[in-house]
Formats: C-alpha cells, structure tokens, sequence
C-alpha cells in the first residue's frame, strides 16, 4: 500500500514539473517563436537546470511536438463545444472566430510558419488535426446549413470544405501573407467572411450581417 501512494506521489509530481516544463515553454515560443528559443533559455525561464529539463524531454523537438499536441487536444475540446451548441453555420463561424482571437491574439506568427519549415513531424500532426477533425466538423455544419436554408443546396460540400482548409495553409504563407505586413487574425476573419458569403443563401447573407452589424440594401 506504501508503495502504491509513493508511486502515485511520484507520478503526479512528475505530471506537474512536466505541465510546468508546458507552460514555460509555451510563454516562451509563442511570444517569440520557435526557432531562436533554445533548452537553455527554456530552462533560464523556468528556474530549472538544462539537466532537469533534459530528464523530461529528450530534446527541443520533443518539447515542441509535446507542446502543440497539448494545444491541439485543447483546441478540440474548444472547437468541439462550439460545434455543438451552435444553432448554424453562421453562428458557428462567429464564435470560431471570436476564438481564434482568443488564441490567435497572443501568439507570435512566426510560430507557424517555423512549425512548417522545421519541425515536419509536428506540421504534420497539425495537418491531420485540420484535415480530420476541422474537416469532419465542417462538413457537419455545411450540411446542416442547408437544411436550414442558409447554405446554398446546388454547392458541393467536399470541394467548398477543402477550399476552406487550403485558406488555412494559404494564411501560414509567408511569399503570400508576410508576417511584417499582415496581421494573422484580420487574415482568417477576411477568409471566413468570404466564405462565409460565397457559400450561403440570401437568407444566409442576412443572419452574417446581423451578426456584422452591417446593413445592405
């Protein structure tokens, strides 16, 4: 019995220097990215030893692959509520949008464009995040838009939920959206909008701008 508590203490300390470990280094690259931040700073920050560190991830890949699998799973859950107690499309992109604010405000751009460029492994647990769980979601909403009449009935929901994916990547571009002229979260609101208003109904049209505030004649 002494032996099982001590395991459970040793463990739940682990978890907790480990969620620690988390937190400092999300301070850390999502104010100023990826790539100039090294274990040594990580662990300056921390008020750790780099040996410390080093007993809980191997290395930086490993701490940055562990970081945005702990963002993404956080995400699921956020985007998931939001898919799942609003009413519509609309209302579903409006507080997908409030999030992304949310998330996006304090997070450095070049977080993304890194992840892309040198940390391959991690992208690509990202892509399968968007390609899978975004899609699916998407698809759900779609369809269920144009039950509702607010979705045109003629579109085809793969190809409009793919073309919203792929403004997804565009926004990470860098030769398209450099990061010293465009500002991130004005980037996905301007692309949600658009996609907002080629695939809806005028029915549709006027919940988006009652939502904007925004009055057409």
């Amino acid at each position: 019995m002494q032996d099982n508590e001590s395991f459970l203490s040793f463990v739940a300390e682990f978890m907790e220097i480990k969620d620690k470990i988390l937190q400092g280094a999300e301070d850390l690259f999502f104010k100023y990215g990826i790539k100039n931040i090294t274990m040594d700073e990580v662990a300056r920050h921390l008020g750790m030893s780099k040996k410390t560190l080093y007993q809980y991830f191997k290395d930086k890949d490993e701490l940055v692959h562990s970081l945005i699998i702990e963002k993404i799973e956080e995400d699921k859950i956020i985007f998931g509520k939001t898919h799942r107690d609003s009413e519509n499309i609309v209302v579903e992109a409006f507080e997908i949008m409030k999030n992304i604010r949310e998330i996006m405000g304090h997070v450095n751009p070049v977080l993304f464009y890194e992840l892309a460029k040198f940390y391959p492994k991690t992208w690509n647990v990202f892509n399968e995040f968007k390609n899978g769980f975004i899609r699916e979601n998407l698809e759900e909403s779609i369809k269920r838009g144009q039950e509702l009449g607010l979705v045109r009935k003629d579109l085809n929901v793969k190809v409009a939920s793919r073309m919203r994916l792929e403004n997804i990547d565009m926004s990470f571009n860098q030769e398209v959206f450099s990061t010293d002229k465009f500002n991130l979260v004005d980037i996905h609101v301007t692309m949600t909008e658009l996609f907002l208003y080629g695939i809806c109904t005028l029915k549709g049209h006027k919940l988006i701008n009652k939502y904007k505030n925004v009055t057409e004649e």
